[in-house]
């Protein structure tokens, strides 16, 4: 039987939607209709498992799954036998304290001997023991925001992304205790032949990131000034230059990150340059 591997994905949310919307990019077709719980590529060995994000890191290490794309908060969270091998960039969150916007805070001490509820005891045990606190953890499923104003907790410990929720219930974010994004993890006991599609899909997925947080840059510069500009824009290699049927110009090509071609960009007006396009890049093998 030929080897197809197996990836587990959030059923839903935003998760879910960021992971479906990186493997699409990365040409492999799929149908994922809504209360589907697996689904099979048409064009690639893989096969989509859509579950619980909670659960992911479990069946990746019992081997039902042989890939999940899961938040560290939740792999940390699971402590599961499983290996990171990408790290994803997207979903990107914190994991913080808060208490009643009322409240004076004067440190990490506030905790001692307090009802702290969330939904990450591990991870807040472990913070606390880090920081030599002891404090009551109140381990409850959602809702976590409702803790103090019903008495359950003097504070809480919970994913914070804007922290609106947190200001909508009276908190305020004290402490941020970890740091979490998308991860892409694999069983570490998986087959030769698995292992094989495992590393064409990291391919894909590296080709398309990379080409996301890089552009294509096109340009026109005086001659003159020709060293100046190509510095400002090194690209992978060396700039591309071609001559323009206007004499004395040159058309300069270049790829670039798009946070590097902000900090120089008025240099390179100021260097001559014209005509400035920015491209995005789709995809980029290095």
């Amino acid at each position: 039987m030929k080897d197809i591997i197996r990836i587990a994905v959030q059923k839903s949310g935003r998760l879910s939607d960021d992971s479906l919307s990186l493997i699409k990019e990365c040409g492999i077709k799929f149908y994922n209709g809504t209360g589907k719980l697996k689904s099979t590529a048409i064009n690639f060995p893989i096969e989509f498992l859509y579950l619980r994000d909670d659960d992911i890191p479990g069946y990746v290490a019992d081997g039902v799954a042989d890939l999940g794309i899961v938040g560290e908060n939740e792999l940390v969270e699971k402590d599961k036998k499983v290996e990171i091998i990408k790290k994803l960039g997207f979903s990107k969150c914190r994991l913080s304290l808060a208490i009643p916007k009322g409240e004076d805070y004067p440190g990490i001490a506030y905790f001692q001997g307090k009802n702290i509820a969330t939904s990450y005891p591990r991870i807040l045990g472990n913070y606390l023991k880090s920081n030599k606190v002891e404090a009551s953890i109140h381990e409850i499923s959602g809702s976590v925001e409702i803790a103090p104003s019903i008495g359950l907790a003097e504070g809480i410990c919970d994913i914070v992304s804007s922290g609106s929720t947190l200001m909508m219930n009276g908190l305020k974010e004290v402490e941020e205790i970890f740091r979490s994004e998308a991860v892409l993890i694999s069983n570490p006991d998986m087959e030769p032949g698995k292992k094989s599609i495992v590393e064409k899909l990291l391919f894909r997925m590296n080709a398309v990131q990379q080409g996301k947080g890089n552009k294509y840059i096109l340009l026109n510069a005086p001659n003159d000034s020709l060293d100046r500009i190509i510095s400002l824009i090194p690209g992978m290699r060396s700039p591309t230059v071609l001559p323009l049927a206007q004499e004395g110009w040159s058309s300069v090509h270049s790829v670039l990150s798009e946070d590097q071609f902000w900090e120089n960009i008025v240099e390179l007006r100021q260097a001559g340059a014209e005509g400035i396009l920015v491209v995005p890049i789709e995809k980029m093998v290095l």
